[in-house]
């Protein structure tokens, strides 16, 4: 059964995205709805599990919006005005609704990287 899963490295302390918020959207006509938004656990993933479980899989097109600039500011980092990364969006599509879905997100306030996992 699909579901969708994320989480989130902190590349700059060696740690987990502890506390980072994160919103789910999906993506319909170049409009975003919001879909849950979620603060990550201690080991930068959302405690309820899977942001999509397999009843509300669907094809189509999504978004994650990592809240990178909050997250690094609460860690004590000294930002620039603006920041450098202030929002991560991925936009990413659910091709296949009964595969598993992980889209992590390693990052720095200068750097990110994201994949589909496993």
């Amino acid at each position: 059964m699909g579901h969708l899963s994320t989480h989130v490295l902190d590349t700059m302390n060696g740690c987990p995205g502890a506390g980072m918020a994160v919103t789910l959207q999906r993506v319909r006509d170049g409009r975003a709805e919001t879909i849950k938004s979620i603060v990550l656990n201690s080991d930068g993933r959302n405690e309820g599990g899977p942001l999509l479980d397999a009843q509300a899989m669907a094809v189509g097109r999504y978004r994650l919006v990592f809240a990178v600039g909050a997250y690094f500011r609460t860690r004590g980092v000294r930002l620039p005005d603006p920041p450098f990364i202030d929002e991560v969006l991925l936009d990413f599509g659910i091709a296949d609704a009964s595969a598993h879905y992980h889209v992590p997100l390693l990052v720095s306030p200068w750097a990110y990287s994201t994949y589909r996992g496993s």
